[in-house]
C-alpha cells in the first residue's frame, strides 16, 4: 500500500494487508472490537490507496501492510490459529441474542443456548485453542447460526425435536485447517451451520472468475458437493 498514490484503486490483497494489521491490532489491545469492525468494514469497502491508509495509520504494521503486492507473504496459515486462551466459552440468549465473531479465540467446547432468542457464532476469523473444538447448540423456540471457515473438516451430531437441525454443511476438510463439531438440539428451533469464505476470498474468487458464468458448487471427497456462500455478510 503506498501513500504517495492516494488515488490508485486498491486491491483485494492490499485490504487483506490492512485488515491483518487490524487483525494484530485488537489481538493487542489496541483496537476494542466495536472500532475494529468499524475499520475492518471501512478495509474492506475501500476503493482506493487513499482510503486505506487512515484505517491503519496510527497502528504498527509489523505483518507487511505496507508491502507490494508482489513481495506480500501469503497470509497466516492455520498453525498459527491453534492454541492460546480462549475468550469466550459460552452464549446465552433468553429474548434477546448473542453474537461471536471476529479475531476471538473459540475454546475447545463452547456452549451456546438460545430461548426465545437467537444467537451467531462465526469462526471464519477466529482462533482455535485447540484443532479440533465442539460447539454445542441448544435452541428452544430460538435459534443458532454457526459459520464455519469453508476450509474446516465439519461434523454435525445435532438433533431436532419439532425443530431443525441443519447437517449441510458437514463434510470433510482441508489438510492442517480445523475440525469443527457442532452438537446439541434444537426444541421448535432450529440450528443452522453453514460454510463461508472470508469477504477478501470471496472477493478474490469472483475475480478471478468473472465473466466465465461458472455455479459456486465445489467437490470434495467421496463425492460430496459442498456449496459456497458467496454473499458479502
Amino acid at each position: 500500500m503506498t501513500e504517495d498514490l492516494p488515488e490508485m484503486r486498491a486491491s483485494d490483497a492490499d485490504r487483506e494487508r490492512v485488515a491483518e494489521v487490524l487483525r494484530e491490532a485488537v489481538a493487542e489491545g489496541r483496537l476494542d472490537m466495536e472500532e475494529f469492525q468499524e475499520r475492518l468494514d471501512s478495509a474492506y469497502a475501500a476503493r482506493t490507496q487513499g482510503e486505506l491508509a487512515p484505517l491503519v495509520r496510527d497502528l504498527p504494521q509489523t505483518t507487511g501492510a505496507a508491502a507490494p503486492a508482489e513481495s506480500a507473504p501469503a497470509g497466516r496459515g492455520w498453525a498459527d490459529r491453534f492454541g492460546g486462551s480462549a475468550t469466550s466459552r459460552s452464549g446465552v440468549a433468553v429474548m434477546g441474542g448473542f453474537v461471536r465473531k471476529g479475531p476471538w479465540t473459540a475454546p475447545r467446547r463452547f456452549t451456546g443456548f438460545a430461548f426465545w432468542g437467537g444467537g451467531e457464532i462465526d469462526l471464519r476469523e477466529a482462533y482455535f485453542e485447540d484443532r479440533e473444538v465442539e460447539i454445542r447448540c441448544f435452541a428452544v423456540m430460538g435459534g443458532i447460526n454457526v459459520i464455519v471457515p469453508d476450509e474446516a473438516e465439519v461434523d454435525v451430531r445435532g438433533i431436532g425435536v419439532m425443530g431443525g437441525f441443519d447437517h449441510s454443511a458437514a463434510g470433510r476438510g482441508e489438510p492442517g485447517a480445523p475440525r469443527v463439531v457442532v452438537s446439541g438440539f434444537a426444541f421448535w428451533g432450529g440450528v443452522g451451520v453453514e460454510r463461508k469464505r472470508r469477504r477478501a476470498e470471496r472477493r478474490e474468487r469472483k475475480r478471478l472468475e468473472g465473466g466465465h458464468g461458472h455455479g459456486h458448487g465445489h467437490t470434495y471427497g467421496h463425492g460430496h458437493d459442498r456449496r459456497r456462500d458467496d454473499r458479502d455478510d
